[in-house]
């Protein structure tokens, strides 16, 4: 606990649970940057450290990132000792069970390969904890329906309802806000491009993820969701049907690497949704065209600061650029720490709907019908639909 003379003592509490990459290069310095509204009490890994020896079965799913030392909580705790100099390093099982045990924990950030996050999730929420989940939100649909029914199948033993979040941070950046506000100043949607050349490369410190290339789908579901998250958010309206090829080009990356395909709205518009995973010439686009204007929202750089360029044009020929820097990852825990404690007052509190499980669920069906379809050599596919 925050001691009472730092005044945060009546803050609420939160645990990670993960000590990967993502925990330690996002998590924590976005915990850092709102600490004064949030206590990091715990953190949790498979170990405590290098030398300890687990047994864990998320071990065959991990990101082997070089050493387990990198990966282990005492290791994770040591970066975020600067403003919670009280943090406890949780590992293992018996660290599992204190964490869903310890009450002065409302909240937990599960940050763990994809293929053991919902089954932890669910535990964490079956003990009363609000949880707000990494993406994806899910292996496959199949698993998101079992696991919403599961959670909603929870008896009524608490006060309130416990919160299940997926950390999809492109709903919150504010160049997808805002876009979407302008979206019906275009006029009648006409077509949509897509157009995702990543840089998935050994530069890049996911390269090696083990869980990633042993995931179905790949690098393409477990970064595609993003960009799906994004094109959702921008347009307002869901993708219906998907019709799509996919290939493997680079060797080096687990299949497929590359996919294209053709998507209709619930609208009646179609679009292009082209995605590379690792390009020569990195690039991510997002553009709608319309009877009165065109919005276009691009991946760059400005003054030092990576994020978003908007551009909008209208009926008058006039472009409108503005520049937003990255902070989807910041808002969207700000919002779960604004939900934990709105629903520890309200049983009855409605979540913010962007980071709900069920939008993530979306994401991970719209991926899962273009690689469907891809298996079908092109075939119509019709994404499943979560209520």
């Amino acid at each position: 606990m925050a001691g009472d003379g730092d005044g945060r003592a009546g803050l609420p509490r939160i645990a990670v649970v993960g000590a990967g990459i993502f925990a330690r290069t996002q998590y924590i310095p976005r915990l850092r940057e709102i600490a004064h509204l949030v206590v990091l009490k715990a953190i949790w890994s498979r170990t405590q450290a290098l030398s300890v020896t687990h047994h864990c079965k998320m071990e065959a799913a991990s990101d082997h990132c070089g050493t387990f030392l990198q990966e282990s909580a005492k290791a994770a705790a040591e970066l975020a000792r600067d403003f919670a100099p009280e943090i406890e390093c949780k590992w293992g099982d018996a660290g599992l069970e204190e964490i869903m045990g310890d009450c002065s924990i409302m909240g937990v950030a599960v940050v763990l390969p994809g293929q053991v996050q919902v089954e932890l999730s669910l535990k964490m929420l079956k003990a009363g904890k609000h949880v707000i989940q990494e993406k994806p939100a899910s292996a496959s649909t199949t698993e998101a329906e079992t696991a919403l029914s599961v959670y909603n199948s929870f008896p009524n033993q608490f006060p309130y309802k416990p919160i299940w979040a997926v950390g999809e941070n492109y709903r919150f950046e504010p160049a997808f806000v805002e876009s979407s506000k302008l979206i019906k100043d275009i006029g009648d949607m006409m077509h949509i491009q897509v157009i995702i050349e990543g840089s998935m490369n050994s530069s890049n410190p996911y390269f090696n993820s083990s869980w990633r290339r042993n995931f179905v789908g790949g690098f393409v579901l477990d970064m595609g969701v993003h960009f799906i998250a994004g094109l959702r958010m921008l347009v307002g309206s869901e993708i219906t049907s998907v019709s799509s090829i996919s290939r493997h080009v680079d060797m080096a990356l687990p299949p497929p690497d590359n996919i294209c395909s053709l998507f209709q709205l619930e609208n009646g518009c179609a679009g292009v949704f082209v995605f590379a995973v690792n390009s020569r010439s990195p690039k991510l686009l997002w553009r709608v065209d319309g009877t009165k204007g065109t919005i276009e929202v691009e991946r760059g750089v400005d003054s030092g600061k990576h994020g978003y360029q908007v551009l909008f044009s209208g009926e008058n020929g006039q472009c409108q650029k503005k520049f937003y820097p990255f902070c989807g990852v910041n808002e969207e825990l700000k919002m779960f720490v604004q939900d934990m404690l709105a629903a520890s007052k309200d049983g009855d509190h409605e979540a913010e709907p962007r980071s709900s499980y069920v939008e993530g669920a979306r994401d991970v069906a719209v991926l899962e019908a273009m690689l469907e379809s891809s298996a079908k050599q092109g075939a119509p596919v019709q994404v499943k639909r979560f209520p």
